[in-house]
């Protein structure tokens, strides 16, 4: 199980209890008001800002919120100034580890993270360390209950999607941001539910790991992103049946 599918699987189950306490929708309203800061409030105008709306409808974030979070941006209303930063670093098992940072304290933010790496076994690494292993992709998934693979594949395809594999027993549809949100407008115009959608990082190679290093790159990746300033994870490793087996029996 590739960790970009396997980690995207399980942030959809933690989206639908952090949206309940509001830090799901925060992490969205950030991403809108940094868009809208650097390309403007028209999303027809702004490529980023369509993107960052997608996924905030994806989250089911309320239109209004989603408008007064343009405002921000816009400087129509007042908003607070974040900054972009990616972090990079490894995990344990020598796991490729990056995080996408929205935050108005850069300082505060970094003593955080290099916290959470190092209390799981992990350590922040300098810029330019692991990117290169990633490439930056649209990832939409969806049950297989659905759909079938052919059919999925040349709506994805005449959409300008790159690939479409199985994963379990979910379809991983892949395409470059560029094309994302005509993607997602396919998609749903075939009236399919999708149960991930995001613009992430995906990466070439990955890292084989055993059911004690898996628990802990788990861990690790589920601190990062309980972080109120980072807004996306990425990580290499892949957990094979096997040791996803030893996961679930408690075994090491």
């Amino acid at each position: 199980m590739a960790g970009h599918s396997h980690w995207a699987g399980i942030k959809h189950k933690k989206a639908l209890i952090d949206s309940r306490r509001g830090k799901l929708w925060s992490k969205l309203s950030k991403a809108i008001i940094v868009a809208a800061k650097a390309g403007g409030g028209d999303p027809a105008q702004n490529l980023r800002l369509r993107y960052a709306i997608v996924d905030a409808k994806a989250g089911n974030m309320p239109k209004d919120t989603i408008d007064r979070a343009i405002k921000k941006g816009a400087g129509d209303l007042e908003g607070s100034n974040f900054e972009e930063v990616l972090y990079e670093g490894y995990g344990p098992g020598g796991v490729a580890v990056l995080c996408d940072i929205l935050t108005d304290n850069r300082n505060r933010t970094a003593g955080e993270v290099r916290k959470i790496f190092e209390m799981a076994g992990g350590k922040l690494g300098a810029t330019g360390c692991v990117a290169w292993m990633f490439d930056r992709k649209g990832l939409l998934e969806l049950s297989a209950s659905q759909t079938d693979e052919e059919s999925l594949m040349e709506l994805a395809l005449d959409a300008g999607a790159d690939d479409v594999r199985r994963s379990g027993d979910n379809f991983e549809v892949i395409c470059d941001p560029e094309v994302y949100t005509s993607v997602c407008d396919a998609v749903d115009a075939a009236g399919l539910t999708t149960e991930v959608r995001q613009i992430t990082r995906i990466p070439k190679d990955t890292v084989d790991l055993d059911a004690d290093a898996a628990r802990s790159v788990l861990k690790l990746m589920d601190a990062l992103d309980d972080h109120d300033d980072v807004q996306n994870v990425a990580a290499n490793f892949n957990i094979p049946d096997a040791a996803m087996a030893a996961m679930e029996s408690g075994q090491n």
